[in-house]
């Protein structure tokens, strides 16, 4: 099976994904398109990334992503294809690729943009053009010259205080208000976040409805959760606030 995937934060609601995929089935006829989200906040490169990071490695060998959150499109920025792991992606050169890009082995390559291109929509005009021809067969080297210095992201990384307290920070907030860090826990801890001590729990449904909680979340990382509400609004919570973990072992 075909398969490329779309990831943008074009939203719905424009029509511009569907341009986008009337590309891809044109140029690619029976081309398997998934479509991941397009509701990443609008330029929010981070939360792309983060995004992409769940997912790229999911899905068959061979897989096209296509990752467009563009607040650069119409500049000099690059645009790119990546091929990593067996799979390709393509996507704006500001750090939205970077999970891949960090893979060991990611090859790295410019794609030329057309003459005829809009300087608005890289996507229609340049990505989904690449993203059928890779899923056609057509080898990387081919779409464009190599580039050795694409932009890479990384999450923050937690750090040990002096008195054995491990300092994170919230990294990303999902659809339901569960604020997700970039703390890993190796064992009991005490977890405080704006200024509260946290149960830590096994699931959402280990504390009573309303009531706090922090807990291992599907990507192995430490979230900060509300039972049957929102971390994010009920404590305040966003991109960047203080976590600490200390653990009681």
């Amino acid at each position: 099976m075909r398969i490329v995937t779309l990831l943008t934060d074009f939203g719905t609601a424009d029509g511009y994904v569907g341009e986008m995929k009337g590309i891809l089935l044109s140029q690619a006829p029976g081309v398997s398109v998934v479509d991941v989200t397009h509701e990443i906040a609008a330029q929010d490169v981070d939360g792309g990334r983060l995004a992409l990071a769940r997912y790229w490695r999911r899905f068959p060998p061979g897989t096209v992503h296509v990752a467009i959150v563009d607040p650069g499109v119409g500049t000099s920025r690059p645009a790119l294809a990546v091929e990593s792991d067996g799979r390709f992606l393509v996507g704006p050169d500001n750090g939205v690729l970077s999970p891949a890009l960090l893979a060991p082995g990611a090859r790295v390559v410019e794609l030329p943009v057309p003459p005829h291109a809009s300087p608005t929509f890289h996507g229609r005009d340049v990505f989904a053009p690449a993203a059928a021809a890779l899923v056609g067969g057509a080898p990387i080297d081919a779409l464009g010259a190599p580039f050795d210095a694409p932009v890479v992201r990384r999450t923050p990384e937690a750090r040990r205080l002096a008195d054995g307290t491990i300092a994170g920070e919230v990294i990303a907030v999902d659809r339901f208000g569960n604020a997700i860090t970039n703390l890993l826990l190796r064992g009991p801890a005490v977890v405080v976040a704006a200024g509260r001590t946290l149960t830590l729990c096994r699931s959402y449904a280990d504390v009573e409805p309303g009531a706090p909680a922090a807990l291992v979340g599907s990507n192995g990382l430490l979230e900060i959760a509300v039972r049957d509400g929102s971390a994010a609004e009920r404590l305040g919570l966003r991109r960047g606030t203080p976590v600490t973990v200390r653990t009681t072992r």
